[in-house]
């Protein structure tokens, strides 16, 4: 770990930043805004996307499908830390900027140009993993520097409030995306939009690819890298001094368990998988949850400063960790308030028409298949795949082996079917007899198809959104700077880096996929919410026992 003086401090003063400076840091701030815009686009448009690439499967599993191809590019994540952290520390921080960026932008530009399942087939699919790969890749190596660069040129005792301008990025490019995506819709409408429309954010993004580049050439080096490397100091085996000395690594794995997996669930949680619950679980109409998120976003946003200035003061520690632990104790009623003022006649539906699926829990499978290929066709697949898609929460009964699956809603019973080595039009036909009468079924327990715009309560639920909001920025206002206090310079980019996107492209970017499918698997919509709840809970004990303060370290050792 980097060292603390004798005094506390880096200097004998703390001075302010000076204009070059203050360039420099807008200038990587806003090149880091347009990268994370191109890399959430795709989580925003996952639902459509799913109906563009991934049609080969039901929609249950195509929705799934989409999900995890957004958390392919978070896989990768560390991978790309790695690779471009290791080029970091070896020639400098501009240089990876540069690559990492126009990594970024031609991989986004290409998605926007992709043809879909319909003309390509199975490649389009195979083509989409592939470019999102190379999109993990690039903000692999994009944060690390960014928060480093921004870091090294920061005056010691407001590195906290320099580097929180980075943490605004992820939330600010999330907040441009949505923006760009909803005057699209809004321009051409909601047809065109769902047909070709969608298109129009990945090509924007070329426009957004040469501002950046334009930008990063404007950065001169890191004037802490630039004199370790005139002095001779600098790493020449950066994943060697990082990884293979049991002293650094200690603070690695420190740093991811008692940090960043906490602070990833609590980030994709108040920003992503809200957004999906909103779409998907709550059937909102997709516009009106984009506008809803992103008041919340716009409103939240200072805060990533606010609670970064603060821990130049109280410390990084105790913000990011209480914020870890309020956001565990307050996941379950923020959601149920959500559905309550969101979609309310499904909260009554809930309480008023409670269903039971009655079946062999042998024949019952958990709905989470990675490769697209599991066809899900017993007969309590079929019922748990229809209530899942309609938000139905349910309640599991077990019966003896080989019962056909029923469905319990109030007072009526329906009687699902198995679908083994039925042909493909006579399942078609059972299919949608069996869909017709539970949705008939469904309808009549007072269950929604959608939200109804007229019962939205959109000043109460975006109230809700933000308070999510809030617990993102205690976590990820303070964590750049305490990341770049952990580690000493000369293996800095390599060292944060890693932890950093094994949480947040690990544990954070598996959130969505995970938590819907332990919903649709257990029966209740909340269900999935303990997912990051646990992580997060997990994150506040060992950070507590184990992760030392780091405000006051000399980061120039």
């Amino acid at each position: 770990m980097a060292t603390i003086s004798a005094t506390g401090k880096a200097g004998t003063s703390v001075r302010p930043m000076t204009g070059a400076e203050k360039k420099v840091i807008f200038a990587s701030s806003l090149g880091t805004v347009f990268e994370w815009y191109d890399f959430y686009l795709y989580g925003s448009l996952s639902a459509i996307i799913a109906k563009q690439f991934f049609s080969g499967v039901n929609e249950t599993a195509a929705f799934i499908f989409a999900l995890l191809a957004f958390a392919a590019g978070f896989a990768v994540r560390p991978f790309g830390a790695l690779v471009f952290g290791r080029l970091g520390d070896l020639v400098g921080r501009k240089y990876t900027f540069l690559i990492t960026i126009l990594l970024m932008g031609a991989s986004t530009f290409l998605v926007g140009i992709l043809p879909s399942y319909a003309s390509w087939g199975i490649l389009a699919p195979v083509i989409l993993i592939v470019l999102r790969l190379a999109q993990g890749l690039a903000l692999g190596g994009e944060y690390g520097g960014a928060a480093t660069y921004v870091a090294e040129h920061a005056p010691h005792g407001r590195r906290g409030f320099y580097t929180s301008f980075i943490q605004t990025t992820a939330t600010l490019g999330l907040f441009l995306s949505l923006l760009v995506i909803l005057g699209t819709r809004v321009i051409i409408g909601e047809d065109a939009f769902a047909a070709w429309g969608w298109r129009i954010p990945f090509l924007v993004s070329v426009l957004l690819l040469a501002i950046s580049v334009w930008i990063r050439m404007q950065l001169n080096e890191s004037p802490v890298f630039k004199r370790m490397k005139e002095e001779g100091t600098h790493s020449k085996q950066p994943l060697a001094d990082s990884f293979g000395n049991w002293a650094n690594l200690k603070i690695v794995i420190l740093a991811l368990i008692g940090l960043t997996a906490g602070q990833a669930v609590v980030w994709y949680t108040g920003q992503f998988y809200a957004l999906f619950f909103l779409t998907q679980t709550l059937k909102v109409d997709p516009t009106a949850a984009n506008i809803m998120i992103a008041v919340a976003l716009a409103i939240g946003a200072p805060f990533f400063i606010i609670f970064g200035s603060l821990s130049d003061r109280i410390g990084r520690k105790p913000i990011i960790l209480i914020g870890c632990l309020i956001a565990a104790l307050a996941y379950f009623p923020l959601f149920k308030g959500i559905t309550h003022y969101a979609n309310p006649a499904l909260e009554a539906a809930q309480t008023s028409a409670p269903v039971t699926v009655v079946a062999d829990p042998n024949e019952c499978s958990f709905q989470f298949n990675p490769v697209g290929t599991s066809k899900f066709v017993t007969s309590c697949d079929i019922a748990k795949a229809y209530l899942a898609k309609r938000a139905v929460n349910y309640a599991n009964e077990d019966a003896p082996a080989g019962t056909v699956a029923s469905i319990k809603i109030g007072s009526t019973t329906i009687e699902s079917f198995d679908g083994h080595g039925v042909p493909a039009a006579d399942f078609k036909a059972k299919n949608d007899a069996f869909t017709a009468a539970m949705t008939k079924a469904v309808n009549d327990a007072g269950y929604p198809a959608k939200a109804d715009p007229a019962q939205i309560n959109y000043v109460m639920t975006t109230v809700l959104l933000f308070v999510l909001v809030i617990f993102v920025t205690m976590v990820y206002g303070p964590i750049a700077a305490m990341l770049v206090e952990m580690f000493p310079t000369r293996i800095r980019y390599t060292s944060m880096s890693l932890p950093y996107h094994i949480g947040n492209g690990w544990f954070g970017g598996f959130l969505p996929p995970m938590t819907f499918a332990i919903a649709a698997a257990t029966g209740n919509i909340y269900s999935g919410l303990w997912y990051p709840i646990v992580i997060a809970a997990a994150t506040f004990v060992i950070g507590m026992l184990f992760v030392r303060e780091t405000k006051d370290v000399d980061i120039m050792a």
